[in-house]
């Protein structure tokens, strides 16, 4: 059973196709530049070389359209036609409430993802435009929507309601929901795996590390408490948005400079983070390169992204009661061993110790890593990010070839 994946964001489109009898990933790739002219398609199979193809694509739907192109090209001999897809799994980044497990799209799944663009104004637009083009190029093939906050919805009130005016959470769904759920359901499944356990019976925090950062509380399989809330804005430190502040900096800004509304948002989430304090939107690697060779800005980011990191490493900790294991996603591999080695200093109170070697020997995302202390108390991994996996894994179970997980790891 062939399961196509596709990860739509505002200027590009990751993809991956896999068998999902053996588990078998046949291709995976991105279209770059979607919309800004000079688009490519870059596409990776097992034991070949990669391939780049250029191709203009001035919107999703002519990106999809060369994505189904490029699968079924006799060239790379992966599909002989479209419709040996099985499904189309689709990663949303915002169901709200509406949205607590994975689900057949249909029109009032598209109009109801719309509906929350508010909420995710970077990524459920270009969701939602991923979703109609894909619907438009595939009528016959079942689609599935995958929602990051799903995994999240099994957060007690007590952690998702904020201390507002309750009438905001009844009449508006203001309340935490959480993100980046594929990462950490799969973080949790490995782990447990890793720690020979069912996962019913693990404690752990997980971090994703990426563009955008978050840490997650899992007791007993299923998410107690999350970094981001909202929207992905709140939280830990991170690229370009700034994580947890004073709400009343924004305010007092707005008043300050006269900025609108709309220029609050813009920079808090695209002008703030590592980006605010370096003065440069630099890509990860070459910051925490930076940042290690001692640049005096990019370092403080580091210190800055780490403190974070470890204040809700502890918090979480504490929230668990028991700490089974802690895992880092692999995030980008280079220069990542700089923020672990600095986030877990000194948490050797708590039963987790580094081994600062083995943790600075780590320079890729491609495999899972041990990186604690010989005899330390807490288990500490490494794992390379496998989201599209448990999308596909949402989708078998959809459809009925496979446990219908539905983003509760608790097995």
């Amino acid at each position: 059973m062939k399961i196509l994946t596709l990860n739509c964001r505002s200027f590009f489109i990751s993809y991956q196709l896999l068998e999902w009898t053996d588990r078998a990933v046949l291709a995976r790739g991105i279209v770059d530049r979607v919309e800004l002219g000079d688009s490519f398609l870059t596409l990776e199979r097992p034991g070949q070389p990669p391939q780049r193809v250029e191709a203009d694509c001035p919107d999703h739907r002519a990106a999809i359209d060369l994505i189904l192109q490029t699968i079924t090209d006799p060239a790379h001999g992966l599909l002989a036609r479209t419709d040996e897809l099985a499904a189309v799994g689709h990663r949303v980044v915002h169901g709200g409430e509406t949205f607590a497990r994975s689900t057949i799209i249909n029109d009032r799944v598209v109009e109801a993802v719309h509906e929350m663009e508010d909420l995710a104004p970077l990524h459920n637009p270009p969701n939602v435009t991923g979703i109609r083009a894909a619907l438009a190029l595939l009528p016959a093939v079942p689609q599935v929507a995958v929602f990051d906050t799903a995994f999240h919805q099994t957060m007690p009130a007590h952690a998702f309601i904020y201390p507002l005016p309750y009438e905001w959470y009844e009449h508006y769904g203001i309340r935490r929901y959480g993100f980046h759920g594929a990462a950490h359901c799969y973080a949790a499944r490995r782990g447990a795996a890793l720690l020979g356990r069912p996962s019913r019976e693990c404690n752990l925090v997980t971090v994703h590390i990426g563009t955008g950062i978050s840490i997650c509380a899992i007791k007993g399989g299923e998410s107690v408490d999350t970094s981001m809330g909202l929207t992905p804005l709140e939280g830990t430190m991170m690229g370009t948005r700034c994580g947890d502040i004073d709400p009343g900096i924004v305010p007092f800004m707005m008043q300050e400079q006269d900025f609108t509304a709309r220029d609050m948002d813009r920079i808090l989430n695209q002008k703030s983070g590592a980006a605010g304090i370096t003065g440069n939107r630099l890509e990860r690697p070459d910051y925490l390169a930076r940042a290690a060779a001692g640049d005096e800005r990019c370092l403080l980011a580091a210190e800055m992204e780490a403190y974070r990191l470890k204040k809700y490493l502890g918090a979480y900790t504490a929230t668990l009661g028991r700490l089974d294991a802690v895992i880092f996603s692999a995030g980008t591999g280079a220069g990542e061993w700089l923020i672990r080695e600095k986030a877990l200093s000194g948490m050797e109170l708590f039963g987790v110790a580094l081994d600062r070697e083995k943790n600075r020997r780590v320079q890729s995302a491609d495999r899972e890593e041990f990186i604690g202390a010989a005899g330390g108390a807490v288990p500490i991994y490494v794992i390379p990010t496998e989201e599209e996996m448990v999308l596909a894994e949402e989708v078998a179970g959809i459809l009925g070839a496979g446990p219908a997980a539905h983003f509760s790891p608790a097995a």
